[in-house]
């Protein structure tokens, strides 16, 4: 029993010291040399922190482009999703209440043309982008709300959409933030 007993505890020992202090150190060391300093990307205007780069954020007026919806109400520190299951009575009447809102804030879209993202909260609550058709389906309302032609609004779309990961993994996206703030700043 001595023969298994040792060398158990001397590795568990080992690996107590390689995975719960050595690797937090090497992560925190290395998150220092990423944007934001392991601290997040954070977004500014005139000196003034305005959102993080990878945090949703609530925007719902008629002239800003509307990100996923957040089961935590964007609240970084309670990141959850709704564990609310696809067959779920109150899960389906929440969706459908998203959809609703779209069509009523967004004419001449159909049903059938509403993407996911726009109406079904990500896994963490926090997902600060979405797809490039659910910012397309709602460029005639933007343009309407700032009195701006649908091009311009289209062009600032564009120049503020990333393509899939490496040109190859993942959709194109748009980050929500970034694109109202590009949206202010072109009013202006």
């Amino acid at each position: 029993m001595k023969t298994y007993i040792l060398p158990s505890i001397r590795l568990t020992l080992v690996l107590m010291v390689l995975l719960c202090v050595l690797y937090p150190l090497f992560v925190a060391f290395a998150g220092g040399f990423a944007e934001g300093r392991g601290g997040g990307e954070k977004i500014r205007i005139k000196d003034k922190v305005v959102g993080y780069a990878l945090l949703g954020q609530s925007f719902t007026g008629a002239g800003y482009f509307w990100g996923r919806p957040s089961a935590v109400a964007y609240n970084a520190a309670g990141s959850a999703g709704s564990n609310k299951g696809p067959s779920n009575p109150d899960y389906l009447r929440e969706v459908q209440g998203r959809i609703d809102t779209l069509l009523k804030y967004n004419p001449g879209i159909q049903k059938a043309d509403i993407p996911a993202d726009l109406v079904t909260a990500s896994g963490s609550g926090l997902d600060p982008n979405i797809s490039e058709q659910a910012a397309i389906i709602q460029i005639k309302r933007i343009a309407k709300a700032r009195n701006l032609e649908e091009r311009a609004v289209a062009a600032l779309l564009v120049a503020h959409t990333d393509g899939p990961w490496l040109g190859l993994f993942g959709p194109s996206s748009v980050n929500v933030l970034k694109l109202n703030i590009a949206l202010d700043e072109l009013k202006k």
